[in-house]
């Protein structure tokens, strides 16, 4: 396989962009300073970035949620999560959540991931844990566009 070069670099798009980055990084620290675990919306972050195909996004996040202590094993089978029996109640809920929020095509967004998500977030915290979903897909969208190289 061809590896394809940056056609923006990260630093670039942030200085280039700044109002953009800016707006991003705000609705990120708002989620940092929510209620919702800092691990688990890494946890949502890296699936999100997998389903995406984002190697820029998952070598971030796997970087930040090591930093918060998260398990190698959970690290390890986060691609196959429904199946591994290691992922408590909260992170399956919101790892469905991420992933129909993801793949609107698909599945759309039913209302029993919905319920579920209610049934173990406040009200709040589904609120904030939806605009991580958000911005970790735009995020997505921008570092793959643009061709942002992970730092490896």
């Amino acid at each position: 396989m061809t590896k394809l070069s940056s056609r923006i670099d990260y630093k670039t798009f942030a200085s280039s962009a700044e109002k953009v980055y800016a707006g991003l990084s705000l609705i990120g620290k708002a989620v940092k300073e929510s209620t919702v675990e800092p691990e688990l919306i890494e946890l949502v972050d890296i699936r999100v970035s997998q389903i995406n195909g984002c190697a820029f996004c998952i070598q971030h996040h796997l970087t930040q949620a090591r930093r918060l202590g998260v398990s190698e094993t959970k690290l390890d089978l986060l691609a196959a999560w429904p199946d591994s029996g290691i992922f408590n109640r909260r992170e399956t809920a919101a790892l469905a959540w991420a992933e129909a929020m993801t793949d609107l095509r698909q599945s759309g967004v039913h209302d029993e991931r919905w319920d579920r998500v209610t049934e173990l977030f406040t009200e709040e915290e589904a609120i904030f844990l939806t605009a991580a979903i958000g911005i970790i897909n735009n995020w997505n969208r921008i570092a793959i566009g643009l061709r942002f190289e992970p730092n490896i």
